[in-house]
């Protein structure tokens, strides 16, 4: 079953969840801003992203500008951080068995499906 981390008031998020209501296949959709990930599922998911944590974070985000930017952290610390501020978390992330995707394009998506 495919899983979206999806946050409502995101047009690519909203976008990425019309075009999976459209589609055949039974998914979950998880508000991950209401249901915020473990450190273990982001460790999940990163490694389903096949990316590091701040290859994911969105560098535009309040709180990272105020809090983060310019900082070196570590893979665990910005883990952390991004348990604590899911709102830097990039979306939507789209889930598919031992893959994910960051499908903010049709393409993105279409490889997940």
């Amino acid at each position: 079953m495919l899983t979206i981390y999806h946050n409502s008031s995101c047009s690519k998020s909203r976008e990425a969840l019309k075009v999976l209501t459209q589609g055949d296949e039974e998914f979950q959709v998880i508000n991950y801003l209401e249901e915020v990930p473990s450190v273990a599922e982001l460790k999940m998911l990163l490694h389903k992203l096949g990316c590091r944590p701040h290859d994911i974070i969105r560098k535009t985000e309040k709180v990272y500008l105020e809090k983060f930017k310019g900082k070196e952290l570590t893979d665990e610390e910005w883990i952390v951080a991004m348990h604590e501020n899911p709102i830097l978390i990039q979306r939507p992330i789209v889930v598919n068995g031992d893959r994910a995707v960051i499908a903010r394009t049709d393409d993105a998506l279409d490889d997940i499906l």
